[in-house]
């Protein structure tokens, strides 16, 4: 009966220490299974179906909103210039120059690189990447929407029903912000200016605050707009003091990087109608202005709400 009892113990024991090798492996095969995804320039990519690491400048905001934290966040001027509307999301998350260094790219040990555009991996540049990890070029383009690009960053995360309760939860936001809108600023215009070294950008209609405003909000849109949008090929186009005078926006919403720029003195910019109506709203760099994304867009939907109807 002794014996019996032993070897009883000992089974257990060996079938307990199968399981648990089963478990460890089928956890290893997990982490270690891939997907072969084709991104927008048609390259066949091995990607990691549950990526740990992930470098995605600029494309932070999507990351976060599906609850992706990032291997490394994007900066400018050697990190003095980051997405400040993050910094709790990216708390502790390293810096790294908007140009993606090999080297600095390397040091991140990424499992996957995920690239906002076309241009960031031309002249060869593809290849370098490649060889540090999978590196997938999302969606991009003056034809693909935000929403787009969204979705298909979700998916190489493997995110996707993620991403489909953040649009969910989104589009309710618009459109009861659409809804107050409509009641307490009907049929009114806006325009989004960025001032930086004494010189006036103003946003497309189709891109960044752009496509919220005009697009999502349905605020109307200023004649100057239009005609900057029409022959726009970027987010920000420059535009003259002279041209600014003919602004007629009942509302401007500015992102200030200039706040002792001279142009604010002439006569021009204080005589522009929503200045001197007292209808301009100021925004400083570590504002969502001058980003897109779930995040960044639903910050600018409450600063709208609250500078026009309150």
């Amino acid at each position: 009966m002794l014996k019996k009892s032993k070897f009883v113990k000992v089974l257990a024991y060996l079938t307990l220490l199968l399981a648990v090798f089963l478990t460890a492996c089928g956890n290893s095969s997990k982490e270690n299974s891939t997907r072969t995804l084709t991104d927008s320039m048609d390259h066949k990519v091995s990607v990691p179906t549950h990526p740990k690491r992930v470098v995605g400048s600029y494309l932070e905001d999507y990351l976060v909103a599906v609850g992706v934290k990032p291997a490394v966040q994007w900066s400018v001027k050697n990190g003095s210039g980051t997405q400040e509307y993050l910094k709790k999301d990216l708390k502790k998350v390293p810096l790294i120059d908007y140009s993606l260094p090999y080297e600095s790219v390397t040091k991140a040990k990424p499992d996957l690189i995920l690239m906002g555009t076309d241009s960031a991996v031309a002249n060869g540049k593809y290849n370098q990447y490649k060889k540090i990890a999978p590196t997938y070029v999302v969606k991009n383009g003056n034809n693909v929407s935000w929403r787009a690009q969204f979705l298909d960053v979700a998916k190489v995360v493997n995110k996707t029903d993620k991403a489909k309760k953040v649009l969910k939860k989104y589009d309710k936001k618009v459109k009861s912000a659409r809804s107050e809108l409509e009641e307490s600023a009907p049929n009114k215009s806006v325009a989004v200016l960025w001032v930086t070294n004494n010189s006036a950008f103003i946003v497309s209609d189709k891109s960044a605050s752009g496509s919220l405003l005009y697009g999502d909000l349905r605020l109307k849109e200023p004649d100057l707009v239009k005609q900057v949008s029409k022959k726009a090929t970027a987010d920000w186009s420059a535009v003259s003091l002279e041209k600014l005078a003919k602004l007629d926006a009942d509302y401007i919403f500015l992102v200030n990087s200039d706040k002792g720029a001279s142009m604010f003195k002439d006569p021009i910019w204080q005589n522009i109608s929503a200045v001197k109506n007292d209808n301009l709203f100021q925004y400083g760099d570590d504002s969502s202005w001058q980003y897109k994304g779930p995040i960044a867009y639903t910050e600018m939907i409450d600063n709208v709400l609250k500078d026009i109807t309150h």
